[in-house]
């Protein structure tokens, strides 16, 4: 595989780790001692500090957060969403937490390309219908969508957190796709 330090990373100006606010620099290195290396999504979003800030913020509390949701069907949303959004970035840095998380090589492909045929369970579906009709078509999200949440154990709440989900990567994919972020070469082998 060729290398990506070949290529840029982004289409914009990518700050020195070194030059960066105190907090985002310890963020940085503290992704990078966990993963062994820094993905470019926080190299690409340090261009504006207090959007970086902003963003991070918003994502750890929709993912790091206790609930009805695995941290691995957050990671589902993302990956089926971001495929329909088509942000390259995303379907690969999170197909591979995906696979991490769910302890399963497979299931990131296959939610990527075709949940409605993945190896996953009837709740799961009904979650990620939600997801996408969220993503693609929020304006026809009705009564009878929560009903069927609500079959399948899902509770307001989650009903929040799933739209949450899908609606903040809906902004993460179309910023990956405009600053044309490119995913690690680390991303591609995790969890194979």
């Amino acid at each position: 595989m060729t290398s990506s330090t070949q290529f840029p990373i982004g289409r914009f100006p990518v700050p020195e780790i070194k030059d960066l606010p105190e907090d985002i620099r310890e963020r940085i290195l503290a992704v990078q001692e966990k993963a062994g290396f820094v993905p470019n999504v926080f190299l690409v979003l340090a261009y504006r500090p207090d959007e970086f800030r902003a963003f991070f913020a918003y994502h750890d509390a929709l993912m790091e957060k206790e609930g009805n949701l695995t941290k691995a069907e957050r990671e589902m949303i993302i990956v089926a969403t971001s495929n329909v959004n088509q942000c390259q970035y995303c379907v690969v840095a999170h197909g591979a937490i995906l696979r991490i998380r769910a302890k399963d090589p497979l299931i990131a492909d296959q939610v990527a390309i075709n949940y409605r045929k993945a190896d996953i369970t009837p709740r799961q579906r009904a979650m990620l219908d939600f997801a996408m009709k969220v993503s693609a078509r929020a304006q026809e999200v009705g009564d009878e969508d929560f009903e069927v949440l609500k079959q399948h154990g899902f509770g307001l709440d989650d009903a929040w957190d799933i739209a949450g989900i899908a609606s903040f990567f809906g902004l993460s994919n179309r910023m990956a796709n405009v600053t044309s972020m490119r995913p690690n070469d680390e991303f591609f082998t995790m969890g194979r």
